[in-house]
């Protein structure tokens, strides 16, 4: 018989008893994590989390390195994934960077959206966005950055100023199929000695099957830009959103006038001469409006096929039907649809239910729809005298009466 063990002492057979008990706890706690596990792959949500970053990014930085990161080490370790979830989760980055408007510029390019109250957008709707996906965080998207690749836009809004091209452009990005740029390049008009290379690296990126595109308003009154564009591409797609030329001078006074309010009255610096009524063209604010001008350059470099007209006033009025149309022109599948717009009567304009990313209603800024001045009845009327040739031969080389003239 073995002498007994000291006093107080736990017999030894409690010792494996407790190491039982410690492993089956273990076994459930490890049960336990990787249910979690599961769920939380069926909910989608494991996508989120990156494969290792491991090795070098193709700059020599480790690729972990804060703002940069690519994900696995490169395009190798990427093929990993398969095609449609890598296309998936660039879709989240890309929605996921929409959610804020464009930064203004420093060349006085006005800051063109703002958000309102969920309440605003008089019930339920719009184009999904403001998921948990979308609501992200940064860093765990920051991994995709360097995914896709840069191009040349194959579709550029080419003008005009004060015809809504920021509308569009906003409404366009709306589309999974689209990347642009907020901010106008000017490549085409001022920047054109940069080169192309330059005007690339400022494009975003895209994915296969992806439409890069740009805005700038001006380059439909630029001599050198058809010509310029053409060289770069001569199957770019080219779209232009026309006004009423006589609505469009005095909306683009209107914006002069918010800057710089000593200049002269609308009236004075439409005519030449008050008393024979002789109107100055050599003013940008009527130039801009002699269409068919201007069209007749862009001819010589474009067919009219790859040309779009798009109605400003429509782009009000029935914004689905004229982005119908628009989405049909770059061989896009129709997505933007009614269910994204309902209309604003204090702004007057149409706003996003809901812009991609973005769990809020979205509007065009506080400098957009502002209050024209009132301009004389007579001058009005002397102005609408002056567009209507022009109007028509615009009219007839585009095959598009848009009413102007009614």
């Amino acid at each position: 018989m073995a002498p007994p063990g000291p006093a107080g002492a736990l017999p030894t057979s409690a010792e494996p008893l407790s190491r039982s008990i410690f492993r089956k706890f273990l076994l459930v706690l490890c049960s336990l994590l990787t249910s979690l596990y599961v769920f939380y792959c069926l909910a989608e949500r494991c996508q989120t989390l990156s494969g290792p970053v491991v090795g070098l990014s193709g700059g020599g930085e480790e690729a972990g390195a804060p703002g940069r990161g690519v994900l696995a080490g490169g395009p190798r370790e990427l093929a990993v994934w398969p095609a449609a979830a890598q296309r998936k989760r660039l879709l989240q980055l890309q929605q996921w960077r929409r959610r804020r408007p464009p930064a203004p510029r420093g060349d006085g390019e006005e800051a063109a959206w703002e958000e309102e109250s969920p309440g605003l957008a008089g019930g339920p709707g719009g184009s999904g966005a403001g998921s948990s996906v979308a609501e992200a965080p940064p860093g765990t998207l920051a991994l995709l950055l360097d995914e896709g690749s840069k191009q040349l836009p194959q579709a550029i809004i080419i003008g005009v100023k004060k015809g809504g091209t920021r509308a569009l452009l906003e409404f366009l990005r709306v589309h999974p199929d689209v990347r642009a740029v907020g901010a106008e390049p000017h490549f085409f008009d001022r920047s054109y000695d940069k080169g192309l290379a330059w005007y690339r690296d400022l494009m975003p990126r895209t994915l296969e099957g992806q439409i890069t595109m740009e805005k700038t308003p001006s380059y439909f009154v630029t001599r050198e830009a058809p010509a310029r564009i053409s060289a770069m591409s001569k199957h770019t797609k080219l779209i232009v959103v026309v006004r009423d030329p006589v609505t469009r001078a005095i909306s683009d006074y209107t914006q002069t006038l918010s800057k710089r309010p000593d200049i002269p009255t609308f009236e004075s610096l439409t005519f030449k001469n008050r008393t024979t009524g002789l109107i100055d063209t050599s003013w940008s604010a009527i130039q801009i409006g002699i269409y068919a001008k201007h069209l007749e350059h862009w001819l010589r470099h474009f067919p009219i096929r790859q040309m779009l007209f798009v109605s400003g006033e429509r782009l009000i009025s029935d914004p689905a039907g004229e982005l119908g149309r628009v989405q049909d022109f770059l061989g896009l599948k129709r997505i933007i649809t009614d269910k994204h717009f309902y209309f604003n009567k204090t702004k007057g304009f149409p706003c996003l239910k809901k812009a991609e990313g973005s769990s809020r209603p979205h509007c065009l800024g506080k400098t957009k729809g502002r209050t024209h001045p009132e301009i004389d009845r007579e001058v009005v009327r002397r102005l609408r005298e002056f567009y209507r040739p022009f109007n028509l031969k615009f009219y007839q080389m585009t095959g598009h009466d848009f009413g102007w003239d009614g």
